[in-house]
């Protein structure tokens, strides 16, 4: 389900295994120009009937002089297209054609400061301070640019940072823009866009709402469509969406699981009854649930089992109410990116995107799979919906079954479920809930030994994790004050049975994950 590349410009990253290339797509989205990931080995006949306005090279692992490393057709960089490479596209750039790239003796990590040339400033680096401070992280670098290219910007090693051949509108830039260390980063993808591109930054998250439902009615026709609920602001904005599109052929399903936090079933019935009348359907199923998972410890296949159980209770449930053929889920694309769908190494199956059974009776429609979270709140906001459900805390689909670590067990769901309850509150009285992005608690599978009253105790350690970002697939730890942590561990240990102690997280994203499965 994509925005209509007929009534808006269109850019393309072609991913070269960067882990988060994803967050180039942002990026360039944010400065209100449409973009999408393709690989890197998509046919370049099909690339080119795409009609894009600018193509943008991601990063990754690879050495473009390494055996089977990713490359491009040579004849991308003559069709007249600006191109931008980042990093490894930045070598693979000079590499394809007759430039020269070598593994360095000096390697570049970390915060670097380069150098604009005094003639780099032909539209790339326009408005840009002449000594900013970027991202570098490689270890071979360009060390003669292709015929036509000049040298736009060094860094401090004398490392080649970025080149340009304007008249091709060519462009290559060894550090990454795309990134928040790189402060300059959007101003440069902006210069590219609209400078070397010509874009007209014609798209926002709002122009989705037509597009998506537009969508949705082309597909459905005049069947029946069943939404996939869970309460939050993903599954929501599908349903409305859904309904403006067909209106009552869109049944709303929503199917306790178990796996929920403290009071959220009853929660998610008193918001969205009202909201959606008689096309909103309530299911309890949290005993197959449970007993699906029963002995299950590895998180990619407790995943998987929660995304066939769902799948089979919305077919059987379904069923009663009549024939449906298309179910529509709220997947996101960092659900779609993080689950294997590009070059990039698959971080973790999302369970509505590997989760599928095969064999599954009901046609996927998934109207937000390209979209970022923070695009979906736009969208919300768009749609009218209130700013508690627009801006409600994520909750991943699998729920505590990937936040209660190795087998899910009735004892162990009631510990995570009370402890997370805690850490929601003491957030909320402490009024930080809009400033810290996701908060949560999660129980590892281990036992630790504690002294409560003058008992020796051999119980479970809680991890509060809670982060800041903006796009959720980079995140900062929150720096949550002493004093609200301080409650948060009292409350748990005291209230909780079966905690010994309570740890708090204190790892960005990369290397961990939000989740802890």
């Amino acid at each position: 389900m994509t925005p209509d590349s007929r009534s808006h410009e269109l850019a393309v990253v072609l991913d070269f295994g960067a882990q988060y290339v994803q967050l180039i797509v942002r990026k360039v989205r944010e400065q209100n120009v449409y973009c999408e990931m393709r690989r890197h080995d998509v046919p370049l006949a099909e690339l080119l009937a795409e009609r894009p306005k600018a193509i943008i090279l991601s990063g990754g692992p690879a050495s473009v002089y390494g055996e089977g490393a990713p490359t491009v057709d040579p004849k991308l960089f003559e069709a007249g297209i600006p191109v931008l490479g980042i990093c490894y596209g930045h070598q693979l750039m000079a590499h394809v054609m007759d430039g020269n790239v070598e593994p360095g003796t000096t390697r570049e990590y970390g915060l670097s400061q380069i150098a604009i040339e005094e003639d780099g400033s032909d539209g790339l680096f326009e408005g840009i301070e002449r000594q900013p401070t970027c991202w570098m992280s490689h270890g071979d670098h360009v060390t003669a640019p292709p015929t036509g290219f000049r040298r736009l910007a060094v860094s401090a090693d004398g490392i080649l940072a970025a080149m340009g051949d304007p008249d091709r509108r060519l462009y290559g830039v060894q550090f990454h823009p795309e990134v928040s260390h790189t402060p300059f980063g959007p101003k440069l993808l902006r210069n590219f866009l609209y400078n070397a591109a010509g874009c007209r930054g014609d798209w926002t998250s709002a122009d989705f709402v037509d597009e998506a439902v537009a969508r949705i009615r082309e597909t459905v026709g005049d069947r029946r469509i069943l939404c996939a609920m869970s309460g939050g602001v993903d599954s929501a904005v599908v349903a409305l969406l859904a309904r403006r599109a067909v209106g009552e052929r869109a049944v709303c399903m929503f199917i306790d699981t178990g796996l929920m936090r403290l009071g959220e079933p009853q929660q998610v019935r008193a918001t969205f009854a009202p909201l959606l009348g008689e096309s909103f359907v309530a299911v309890e199923a949290s005993e197959r649930f449970l007993h699906n998972l029963a002995g299950i410890s590895d998180p990619e296949r407790k995943r998987k089992v929660v995304g066939e159980t769902f799948i089979r209770v919305f077919e059987e449930e379904s069923a009663k109410l009549g024939d449906f053929e298309f179910i529509a889920h709220g997947t996101l694309y960092p659900d779609v990116i993080e689950s294997g769908g590009g070059a990039t190494a698959r971080i973790k199956s999302h369970h509505n995107v590997e989760g599928l059974p095969e064999d599954m009776r009901l046609t996927n429609v998934e109207p937000l799979r390209l979209l970022f979270k923070d695009e979906v709140r736009q969208v919300a906001l768009a749609l009218d919906l209130p700013e508690e459900i627009a801006y409600r805390q994520p909750f991943p689909g699998p729920g505590f079954a990937v936040r209660v670590n190795g087998e899910v067990t009735p004892e162990k769901l009631d510990i995570g479920k009370r402890a997370d309850a805690i850490v929601r509150q003491e957030i909320e009285a402490a009024g930080l809930q809009r400033e810290i992005s996701q908060y949560l608690a999660a129980l590892p599978d281990v036992r630790t030994v504690g002294v409560l009253g003058d008992d020796r105790v051999h119980g479970y350690p809680v991890v509060i994790r809670a982060v800041v970002t903006d796009d959720f697939m980079t995140a900062d730890w929150a720096r949550i004050p002493y004093d609200v942590l301080g409650r948060i561990a009292t409350r748990i240990v005291n209230e909780v049975r079966g905690v010994s102690r309570v740890l708090y997280d204190v790892t960005t994203k990369p290397p961990a994950t939000i989740e802890w499965e």
